[in-house]
């Protein structure tokens, strides 16, 4: 995690450094009023301190659009539990592993928000709860809560004290909202798994008061939100505290550039061509390839808790938003073949993993490898319905005694029918493997999932 105004070695250097060049101190980090001095007369902000800024607000923009289309097209509600159908999941990078379900869960200083979890085991399974950054708050389970990892959980805003179930475990919230997310590893039972995913369940009282999401402007992973992201930076910034320790500095920083776009209309108009010819553009180019990258594969260990990397919340956010902390979770993302190649489905690739290296060595949970279409991030339909494999999938081992995992528009001539993941043919797409509990080695950045070779 970065500790200093450094960019990430993934980014380019003058999106950090724009923040430094506003001389700003870190007074103080999330819960600042950021509409504080929003009035005062704007410093001419340079283009670098532009970049940084729009970058910085982006990750929080990603998830009130997410909030914005859960209520208010989705109509899902606050404190009500939507469980998803197997297969299905409205938001980018779903894992087809699990049975989901999510809740936008919200608590007043009068009432707190009661999650009862199940019972469960023998399978993975995780309650994880999100700020409205991206920042994971807590996952329960038996790995964070073993003396309790089931039963009532009792969610408070932070600093207040309603009543809540005596044998309920508080948890805390930074502010009045919570993403919930949770897993339950279908393990090849999966009516066993959608069983218990209806376990879970919310009681809230109907007087709890609740804020509207707050509105955000139309904008697509393709074509993301440009100049406009500052209109209403004060406002947005007061909606939720944020957890990065120099959050002051880099809101600070977003104030003045937003003072300085509504001073005149070259201003604005000057901002606007800087978000659209210089951080939008930076911003895709980062998000094809980013972290620590090893034979097509990338990988960050800040994924959940982000320290002050700013760019790389985007970046989860927008490939992956829910990311999970790195003890629960890793994600190495492909977007690129062993030789550096955009990954295309008309051709043909092997993921071979040497004998006795199987990902089910390096786990405590499952692993899995899922394709997405680019850049939206969604599965791929295909004639087979098969969009993932994983450490339940059967797969054959080669004659050597190492197990090839495949990947093409049409099955290549040797490779069993269960090591075969079918690609779009004519169109770029990406993957994302899934370590579940991860071992030591991989989370320290020893181990990465085998080369995606390109097969003549």
């Amino acid at each position: 995690m970065m500790n200093t105004m450094k960019a990430p070695k993934w980014t380019f250097p003058w999106i950090a450094a724009g923040l430094i060049g506003l001389g700003l101190s870190a007074c103080s980090s999330s819960g600042t009023n950021p509409s504080t001095n929003a009035s005062a007369t704007a410093t001419v902000p340079s283009d670098e301190q532009i970049v940084s800024s729009w970058h910085y607000l982006y990750g929080r923009y990603l998830v009130l659009q997410q909030e914005n289309y859960d209520i208010n097209v989705e109509k899902v509600g606050y404190n009500k539990i939507k469980y998803n159908p197997l297969g299905s999941a409205q938001f980018v990078n779903p894992n087809l592993d699990v049975a989901y379900l999510e809740a936008w869960l919200a608590a007043d200083k009068d009432h707190a928000v009661i999650l009862n979890v199940p019972k469960v085991t023998g399978r993975y399974y995780t309650a994880q709860l999100l700020d409205g950054w991206g920042e994971v708050i807590t996952n329960i389970n038996e790995r964070t809560y073993p003396d309790h990892p089931y039963g009532k959980f009792a969610l408070v805003i932070k600093g207040t004290n309603p009543p809540v179930p005596d044998d309920a475990v508080k948890i805390e919230l930074p502010s009045a909202k919570a993403k919930l997310l949770a897993r339950v590893e279908l393990k090849g039972s999966p009516k066993v798994a959608v069983n218990l995913q209806h376990r879970f369940t919310v009681d809230a009282s109907p007087d709890t008061q609740i804020d509207p999401p707050f509105p955000v402007p139309s904008f697509t992973p393709a074509a993301p939100i440009g100049g406009e992201i500052f209109d209403h930076v004060s406002e947005a910034l007061a909606t939720y505290p944020d957890a990065m320790p120099k959050a002051a500095e880099y809101q600070a920083a977003a104030l003045n550039v937003a003072r300085y776009a509504k001073s005149s209309d070259a201003a604005r108009k000057r901002v606007n061509d800087v978000v659209k010819a210089k951080a939008i553009p930076a911003f895709l180019a980062n998000a094809k390839g980013f972290g620590t990258q090893k034979d097509g594969w990338s990988v960050t260990y800040v994924a959940g808790n982000f320290g002050n990397d700013y760019v790389a919340r985007d970046i989860v956010n927008y490939g992956g938003l829910w990311a999970n902390v790195i003890s629960e979770a890793i994600y190495f993302v492909g977007l690129s073949d062993s030789d550096k190649q955009p990954l295309d489905g008309s051709k043909t690739y092997e993921i071979r993993f040497p004998k006795g290296e199987k990902p089910d060595t390096h786990v405590k949970g499952f692993w899995s490898v899922t394709l997405y279409s680019v850049p939206d991030y969604r599965v791929v339909p295909n004639a087979l319905h098969r969009y993932n494999l994983n450490n339940v999938s059967h797969l054959k081992a080669n004659a050597d005694g190492s197990t090839s995992i495949w990947l093409a528009p049409v099955k290549p001539k040797n490779a069993p029918q269960s090591n075969w993941l079918p690609t779009p043919e004519g169109k770029g797409f990406s993957l994302n493997f899934r370590t579940y509990v991860p071992k030591d080695e991989v989370q320290q950045g020893n181990w990465f999932p085998a080369p995606i070779k390109a097969v003549n």
